[in-house]
């Protein structure tokens, strides 16, 4: 989608949509009025005719053949002023791209100054506004046959503002959202590849391939290489896959030669049969999403290069596949990380945590001042947060705090379990110094109890996005499958940072 920023009224507008936003209890801002007024109140009179309130999720159309100019009106509620978000600015944004998007509308105009709001300058409202419809105007059909029937979202976004200070404010805002969601696209279609396609092999040439686009330096090690490292856990799960795993290093020098590094650690599971301790059949073609956080690293990495943020960061993904097969780990297995501590594995399907072990282990050679781990580990995060939150645990509290702050900023929540040492109780081990799986309860803890055992020395925060990296049905912002989340999380937090 192209992004075209502007100064001037809507009235004179040459567009296939005019778009508007109402609070609820004021259908009608200064800005609609002004223009409502000038085409006879046709507006008003369809809301009042279609009782439109402005509540969320409301979205009031009026036809081409009822406006000016053949121009096409719609307005979309934005709930009640005083909560009004950066967050639902997007979702209601997208709600409209979405209509828009059925009835093949390929240019969007959104009047900005009707989703004024006191809580964010005009910069920020951009921000939002064009992150929600490029969000919203994603789709993946690379192996669907193209129809004339099929939807198209619009291929023009064009953010009205006032005044010339105004645009140039928007413009900036809007060139920075498609930077952010040029990450985030890329992640969710790296998310979306299917298993057939996407090997370690794949991942790790598509990682170098934006690397040397960017100007990123990248490093990826084969399995030769990881035999020489000592990475037993990483192996111990690749073992079961004829496709050999590999371990991708990106790193982006953006701040002080002498300033230590971000690292941010992604779990790059292909795809996850489970292994010997294997998956039920139904939902499994899901599992080529095991890899979402390896995503999210991967595209945080090519966005903060394109927005030349001022911090140095190094993104380790550790990449396999977990199958099962005659050559697969076994539940009872004890196998040796890098660190030198051995592992228990009770059930392969706990293999997440195994990789990120000795990824975790791995990064200390670069002396981060944070960690970042982000991964779909555990079920247990879907049932204690549903979809709408990821968890966070870690053992550096200012860490989870900036975090948190970034999530809310970014749409892109977050929630604190504890990780209280009672926890770590559950992973202890009769014939090993840790056993990959605590049972069922508290599953998200213990498996972070588990990480926490190779990342003790270091400030660290693990991210569970069990819940939050795939979409099922479809939502304003969110097309089915990947959602690419993490990327504008960790942004926000490196933004803010810098």
């Amino acid at each position: 989608m192209e992004i075209v920023v502007k100064a001037g009224r809507p009235q004179s507008q040459k567009t296939g949509c005019l778009l508007f936003g109402a609070c609820e209890g004021r259908r009608r801002s200064s800005v609609l009025q002004t223009y409502d007024d000038a085409q006879g109140g046709r507006i008003g009179l369809a809301a009042k005719r279609q009782q439109f309130t402005g509540r969320v999720g409301e979205v009031l159309q009026v036809s081409p053949a009822e406006g000016a100019r053949g121009v096409r009106i719609m307005v979309v509620g934005l709930g009640a002023e005083k909560g009004l978000t950066g967050e639902r600015l997007r979702q209601a944004v997208g709600r409209a791209v979405d209509q828009l998007t059925t009835l093949h509308e390929e240019a969007l105009t959104v009047v900005v100054d009707s989703f004024a709001t006191r809580n964010l300058t005009t910069a920020a409202l951009a921000e939002a506004l064009a992150e929600g419809a490029l969000l919203a105007a994603y789709r993946f059909d690379r192996y669907r046959t193209p129809t004339r029937t099929r939807s198209v979202p619009p291929k023009r976004l064009q953010l009205l503002l006032p005044t010339a200070a105004e645009a140039k404010a928007a413009q900036t805002a809007a060139d920075l959202a498609t930077a952010v969601c040029t990450g985030v696209t890329w992640a969710r279609d790296l998310v979306n590849e299917p298993g057939n396609v996407k090997s370690p092999a794949w991942l790790a040439e598509q990682a170098r391939e934006m690397a040397t686009a960017a100007g990123l330096e990248c490093t990826i090690l084969d399995r030769a290489e990881l035999e020489r490292e000592k990475m037993g856990a990483l192996l111990g799960v690749a073992q079961g896959s004829v496709r050999d795993p590999r371990l991708i290093i990106l790193r982006y020098q953006g701040g002080t030669a002498n300033a230590k590094p971000v690292a941010l650690v992604g779990k790059g599971v292909v795809f996850d049969a489970g292994g010997i301790s294997l998956k039920p059949a139904a939902g499994m073609e899901e599992m080529k999403m095991d890899m979402a956080g390896g995503a999210a690293v991967l595209g945080t990495l090519r966005a903060a290069a394109a927005l030349r943020l001022k911090c140095n960061l190094v993104g380790v993904v550790p990449a396999v596949e977990n199958m099962p097969s005659g050559t697969a780990i076994r539940p009872g297995d004890i196998l040796t990380a890098q660190s030198g501590k051995t592992i228990e594995v009770q059930n392969t399907d706990a293999e997440g945590r195994l990789i990120l072990a000795d990824a975790l282990n791995y990064v200390r050679r670069y002396q981060p001042q944070v960690v970042v781990d982000l991964a779909t580990l555990t079920g247990a995060c879907i049932i204690a947060l549903g979809h709408h939150a990821t968890a966070v645990l870690g053992n550096d509290q200012r860490l989870i705090n900036d975090l948190h702050k970034a999530g809310e900023a970014s749409g892109e929540r977050i929630w604190q379990l504890p990780l209280w040492e009672e926890y770590a109780a559950q992973i202890d081990s009769k014939v090993a110094d840790v056993k990959n799986t605590g049972g069922r309860e508290a599953g998200t803890i213990t498996a972070a109890a588990f990480l926490e055992k190779f990342a003790d020395d270091l400030r660290w925060a693990h991210l569970d996005i069990a819940g939050t990296a795939w979409e099922e049905k479809g939502r304003p912002c969110y097309a089915f499958g990947g959602t690419g989340v993490g990327v504008r999380l960790l942004l926000r937090y490196l933004r803010d940072r810098s």
